[in-house]
């Protein structure tokens, strides 16, 4: 999709965040690896950046879903469903469904992180 092409050659909040309250990372199943980095005010999301090795979809996702984190809760956050992403990004071809999956699994696992943190 055009926003797919317009994500991905111009990212968002692509980086790894010195400091994070909140962090994951998964290496995917189709070889690329995604990272996500939450830093936290109260429960909400202030700031949101990924890093990854994967191509035009993967960076897509993981720049669309941190703008999408901005000021959300976590609850928010871990609710976002692949389709919501999919949407977001203008819709992906079904063999990149899966960086969807990839960016989102990331995600949960960087909020248990900071679960598993707090107590």
């Amino acid at each position: 999709s055009a926003t797919v092409i317009v994500e991905s050659s111009r990212p968002s909040n692509m980086g790894r965040m010195s400091d994070p309250d909140a962090h994951g990372t998964i290496h995917g199943c189709c070889g690329d690896t995604m990272e996500i980095y939450l830093r936290l005010n109260g429960l909400g999301i202030e700031e949101a950046t990924f890093a990854t090795d994967g191509r035009e979809s993967a960076i897509a996702c993981g720049s669309m879903l941190t703008k999408m984190l901005q000021g959300m809760s976590l609850e928010q956050a871990a609710d976002i469903r692949p389709e919501q992403l999919i949407a977001a990004v203008g819709g992906l071809p079904k063999a990149k469904v899966h960086c969807a999956n990839l960016t989102l699994n990331t995600l949960r696992e960087a909020i248990a992180d900071w679960r598993a943190e707090e107590t």
